[in-house]
C-alpha cells in the first residue's frame, strides 16, 4: 500500500515531471530548435538563426497561415453555432431520439478523418452542390470534424446547468426566446468559449481531410508543412509548425480571457 508522505509525493512528482518532460516539451523543444538551425549534424544543432522563421512568415508560407486562420475561425463558428443549436434541441427530446443524436453527431470522429474527406469530396463533386474546388469545401471538412467537440462542450454544460434558473423565468412570464437569450446563453458563455477554442485548435492543425478536399488555391498551413516535409525541408518545416503553435496559442489564451470574464459575469 501506498503512504502518502513527503518522500511518496515527491516520487510521484518526479515521475511526473519526466513524463511530461518526454512526451511534451522535448518533442515541441526538438522542433522549435529545428527551426532555428541551420544544419545538425551533432547532437545540437548549430548555426543558429531566424532565417527559417523569416521564410515561414512570408509569401506562400504566410498565404497558408492566413488561410489556416481563415479556415479556423469559420468552421469554429459554424461549428459552434450549430452544436449549440443541436445541444439545446436535443435536451427536449425524447431519450432514444436523444441517444440517436448524440450517436451521429460523434460519429465524426470516430471514423478517419480522411474518409470524411473523401466522403465530402465525393458527395459536393457535382451540381447542384458543386463545392470540389473551392475554398467552401475545407471549410466544410473542418466544420464536420470539430462539430461533435462543440456538441459535446455545450451538452456537458447543458447537464451541468440549474433547471431552477429557467424555471424562474418562465414563472415570470418570459417566452422560450426570452429565457434562451437572457438566461440559457449567457449561463453558458463558459462552456461555449471552451468550445470555440477547442474547435478552432483543432481545425489549426487538421490535415488527414484536408488534404483530401483542398483546392491549390486554398492550402492550409498543415498541409504547406506536410509538403516542405515531402520534398525534404524539414528545418522550414519546423519553422512553419513552430508559427502554428504560436498563433494556435496565441487564439486559445484570447479565447480564454473571453471565457473568463463571462465566467466572471
Amino acid at each position: 500500500m501506498l503512504l502518502w508522505n513527503r518522500r511518496t509525493e515527491a516520487l510521484v512528482l518526479t515521475v511526473f515531471g519526466l513524463v511530461v518532460l518526454v512526451v511534451f516539451v522535448a518533442p515541441l523543444a526538438t522542433v522549435v530548435l529545428a527551426g532555428l538551425a541551420g544544419t545538425w549534424t551533432s547532437a545540437l544543432p548549430s548555426n543558429l538563426g531566424f532565417g527559417h522563421f523569416q521564410d515561414a512568415l512570408s509569401g506562400e508560407n504566410l498565404d497558408s497561415l492566413s488561410v489556416s486562420l481563415q479556415t479556423a475561425f469559420v468552421a469554429g463558428v459554424l461549428a459552434l453555432v450549430l452544436g449549440t443549436w443541436a445541444a439545446l434541441a436535443a435536451r427536449e427530446c425524447p431519450s432514444w431520439l436523444r441517444k440517436f443524436t448524440d450517436a451521429v453527431f460523434h460519429l465524426p470522429i470516430a471514423v478517419p478523418s480522411v474518409a470524411i474527406g473523401l466522403g465530402l469530396l465525393i458527395a459536393f463533386n457535382s451540381r447542384p452542390l458543386l463545392l470540389g474546388g473551392t475554398r467552401w469545401i475545407v471549410i466544410l471538412a473542418h466544420t464536420v470534424l470539430v462539430l461533435a467537440f462543440a456538441f459535446s462542450a455545450v451538452s456537458a454544460a447543458l447537464d451541468r446547468l440549474d433547471p431552477a434558473y429557467r424555471q424562474a423565468a418562465e414563472s415570470l412570464g418570459a417566452g422560450p426566446l426570452r429565457v434562451l437569450t437572457r438566461v440559457t446563453l449567457p449561463l453558458l458563455l463558459p462552456a461555449l468559449g471552451a468550445a470555440a477554442g477547442l474547435a478552432i485548435a483543432l481545425s489549426m492543425g487538421e490535415l488527414g481531410a484536408t488534404v483530401m478536399v483542398y483546392p491549390a488555391t486554398w492550402k492550409t498551413l498543415p498541409v504547406t508543412i506536410f509538403g516542405l516535409t515531402d520534398r525534404g525541408q524539414a528545418f522550414q518545416a519546423a519553422a512553419c509548425t513552430t508559427i502554428l503553435l504560436f498563433v494556435t496559442l496565441l487564439a486559445l489564451v484570447l479565447l480564454g480571457r473571453i471565457k473568463g470574464r463571462a465566467a466572471v459575469r
